[in-house]
């Protein structure tokens, strides 16, 4: 028989329970009167009474729950934890939680919550962590809460919260975390903060705060994240800053309005990874020295007024050698003058400025190992002269080079024909002059500008999905009779109008990806997001077909479906992940939309370039899926021994080349995209994670990641932390569904047998059993024309291939491999088949 106290707990549950309208995992089957309540699924009873949370909790997180939150929920008098984070619960947060004076933690944080914060949470004088971020929470901030002395979180980001912040938050001593982003508060930011002395993280950013930062802020020597962007907050930094901010790991204030210069002992920051300062008013002469700063990432400050005119303004350029670390620059639209050294960057960004002088051989060393993560060039529209470095081609990681608007002369320089990546080329505006060389035809480009040189000699014979623009030069003759048609003088106009945009506009390449787009645009290029357009339907939204511009240029406009759960955070999710990350094996995002349709209700979209090509999962399955009498498309081992490392290097980029680690979370065939070439792109960053060193556990935790079955890794659903780790056995399971054909969703694994377990007992004798059929479709392609030489070493390859994917693959994380040994690995198996003449 229940005693009374059993009881006590045993109903609020019950009542916990008919509030819930749905469950998708069934995870209230246990919740009935066969089992003690400290037995059903989600609830921890203590050690030493059979009471509901004593020193335990009750823990729903990511169950997919869709309904409201008990009031009797305020009955569990002995509850110390509540997670019920990553469901749809919606209604208002009773205020009867409030009565849980034990409570430690709130974790309600990505759910349909509205109303208002209840002021009377601040009965729970033991509350440690109140996060209700990611809700539809409207009102102020109550007050009440700065009375919580015990709280180290407070995370009400991502509501429609506004009022300001309340004056007495410096009451919060122990609070180490503060995250208000993405709401609509206002006012000045509370001197009080600086009472804050366990802060680690300040969360200010996407607001509407006004006036100086206080002072006091500056001295909370424990701050690693200080993210105050995108407000109108102003004044000057203190000529001090940083002197005693000995943790500073990021410091991000782009989007304001500061004045003043950039505090020359920023150097004193050690352990800084960023500084993001771009979109102020920011004058004069940087006077930093990074050497110092071994850890820095990324320096951007584009869109200021900064430059003094000296001699040796760019003398803080040199000093990044020193950062080993360093990736990113964004130097455009501003003043300076002048050029020096650069060593190991992936982006740099230093158009519009006003740079002189030759560039000088060492601006991209000949030392390869220091120049693979250089993605993209910019040095359009200043005042540089002399030959085109031809180190340059060893920068092989390179997509994009623009070095218009200069004066440079001379001859395209013939080791730029290592450029096998790039993708775009802008050399005109130049003096340059000589011959084009033929061997860009061999290189893998979308565009090509060489307009207004002196080339002579006869143009380039570039396929018609490619670009070429070379108008006003020389002599040139060729192709050039073929583009006085109608449609190819189109093209030179578009090609022209840019050109005078950019010359009329600050930052023109960076305003062109911020391009912007209204629901009207969108309708439009979609044509009303027809059916004939529908090109796919994922978790979040559908996928169309467009074209946008007046070059009418193909894009895919992913639209959301803001009434499926997560879909804004999604949005949100991509546009973090896609807007600082370029790779030629990335899907391209070319902008996004936020607005309302024409009946009022709220839209968002997302733009992308447009993969023609269409997936691996068509490639893979098309036979499946494919009406009768449809060519089925087929791929040979070599394309698929392509793909493998396209996507490896891509994985590659995001987890350790990136200013931040990103975790794409959800790899699978239908999120692998190909362009005209073949080359492969991965895309749909809906699920991403940023990986910080700085993280809440529980916040951190992978049981939110739902990722896709088959594809998602077994200790995410443990709820182990996210980590790249989680990427690579979906890449394992990839890889050994191209090489066998079969779905990890096969109805074949069943009883304990899978996808990794069916690939590893056929190592190493019978891998030619499990290969996927459609590979000996054609004998051609599988072995070569001469089959008795190169049936070996195409089993080889496949013998190769399944072990990485199996190694991928493995039930431990720690066992698996690390993604650039995967690369390094395939690279060879790829040498092999070439070899072979597969």
């Amino acid at each position: 028989m229940k005693n009374i106290g059993n009881e006590t707990d045993r109903q609020p549950l019950l009542a916990f329970k008919t509030q819930i309208s749905h469950d998708p995992e069934n995870v209230f089957s246990s919740w009935n009167d066969s089992l003690h309540f400290c037995e059903w699924e989600g609830v921890t009873c203590g050690h030493k009474h059979r009471r509901v949370l004593v020193g335990s909790l009750l823990d729903l997180q990511s169950r997919g729950l869709v309904g409201s939150l008990s009031p009797f929920i305020g009955n569990l008098s002995f509850i110390r934890e509540i997670v019920l984070f990553n469901n749809t619960i919606g209604g208002k947060i009773p205020d009867e939680v409030g009565r849980l004076f034990r409570l430690e933690a709130l974790f309600l944080y990505n759910n349909s919550f509205n109303g208002k914060i209840p002021a009377n949470l601040s009965h729970c004088s033991n509350l440690k962590f109140l996060s209700v971020g990611k809700n539809n929470l409207s009102g102020s901030i109550p007050v009440e809460l700065t009375s919580l002395s015990n709280q180290e979180l407070l995370s009400v980001h991502m509501n429609n919260l506004n009022g300001g912040i309340p004056p007495f938050i410096g009451n919060l001593s122990s609070l180490q975390r503060i995250s208000v982003t993405y709401n609509v508060l206002g006012g000045h930011i509370p001197d009080s903060m600086g009472q804050l002395r366990s802060l680690t993280f300040l969360g200010l950013g996407d607001n509407k705060f006004s006036g100086m930062i206080p002072l006091s802020l500056y001295n909370l020597s424990s701050i690693v994240i200080f993210a105050l962007a995108n407000n109108d907050l102003g004044g000057s930094l203190p000529t001090d800053l940083f002197l005693t901010l000995p943790h500073l790991q990021w410091f991000q204030i782009y989007g304001n309005q500061f004045t003043g210069s950039i505090p020359v002992l920023l150097s004193n920051a050690s352990e800084l990874k960023v500084f993001s300062a771009e979109l102020n008013n920011f004058t004069g002469k940087v006077s930093v020295n990074f050497g110092g700063l071994q850890r820095f990432l990324k320096l951007n400050i584009y869109g200021n007024n900064l430059g003094s005119g000296d001699a040796d303004e760019m003398d803080f350029f040199q000093s990044l050698v020193n950062c080993s670390s360093f990736q990113y620059m964004g130097l455009a639209a501003n003043q300076f003058e002048g050029i020096c050294n650069l060593v190991n960057l992936t982006n740099l960004y230093m158009a519009d400025n006003k740079l002189t002088g030759t560039i000088p051989s060492d601006i991209v060393p000949s030392e390869v190992g220091n120049l693979v993560h250089l993605v993209e060039l910019v040095l359009s529209d200043n005042k540089l002269s002399g030959e085109i470095p031809s180190n340059l081609g060893h920068c092989t990681s390179l997509q994009y080079l623009y070095m218009d608007g200069n004066f440079f002369q001379g001859v395209i320089p013939t080791p730029l024909s290592s450029l096998r990546g790039v993708e775009d080329i802008d050399l005109s505006r130049n003096n340059l002059s000589g011959q084009i060389s033929n061997f860009l035809e061999e290189l893998s480009l979308k565009n090509l500008n060489l307009s207004f040189n002196d080339f002579q000699g006869e143009v380039l014979n570039k396929e018609e999905k490619e670009v070429v623009s070379c108008i006003h030069n020389g002599d040139l003759c060729g192709m050039c009779d073929c583009w006085s048609y109608h449609d190819h003088d189109v093209i030179f106009l578009i090609l022209l109008d840019k050109k005078r945009e950019k010359d009329n506009s600050s930052n023109s390449s960076l305003r062109q990806s911020l391009l912007k787009v209204s629901y009207q645009m969108l309708l439009k290029a979609t044509d009303e997001f027809s059916l004939a357009n529908l090109i796919g339907v994922g978790s979040f939204g559908s996928v169309y077909k467009g074209t946008l511009g007046e070059d009418r240029s193909l894009v895919a406009v992913k639209v959301l479906n803001l009434q499926h759960r997560g879909a804004s955070e999604s949005f949100i999710s991509e546009c973090e992940a896609l807007k600082n990350i370029r790779h030629r094996n990335l899907v391209k995002i070319i902008t996004s939309c936020s607005s309302m349709d024409f009946h009022g209700n709220d839209f968002k979209a997302l733009v992308y370039e447009f993969m023609p090509n269409g997936s691996l999962e068509n490639w893979l399955h098309m036979d499946i899926e494919t009406e009768t009498g449809q060519t089925e498309r087929n791929l040979n081992l070599l394309q698929r021994a392509n793909i493998a490392v396209d996507i490896g290097c891509a994985l590659d980029y995001l987890h350790y080349y990136c200013p931040m680690t990103v975790v794409h979370c959800d790899l699978k065939p239908s999120n692998i995209l190909f362009y005209y070439d073949m080359i492969a792109h991965v895309g749909d960053f809906g699920l991403a994670k940023f990986l910080l060193e700085l993280m809440n556990p529980k916040q951190s935790s992978s049981i939110g990641i739902r990722g896709t079955i088959g594809y998602t890794a077994p200790e995410y659903g443990l709820g182990s932390v996210v980590s790249t780790k989680g990427d690579v056995y979906s890449y394992g399971i990839v890889l050994l569904e191209m090489i066998t054909g079969k779905r990890p969703t096969d109805s074949m694994f069943s009883e304990g047998l899978n996808l990794h377990k069916y690939a590893s007992m056929a190592l190493p004798n019978c891998v030619m059993e499990i290969m996927d059929p459609k590979l000996l479709n054609n004998d051609d392609e599988v072995t070569g024309n001469n089959k008795c030489s190169t049936t070996n070493r195409t089993e080889e390859c496949l013998i190769s291939m399944v072990k990485v994917g199996v190694a991928c693959s493995m039930m431990l994380p720690q066992e698996r491999w690390d993604i650039s040994k995967v690369i390094s690995e395939l690279h060879l198996v790829r040498n092999n088949l070439l070899s072979a003449r597969i």
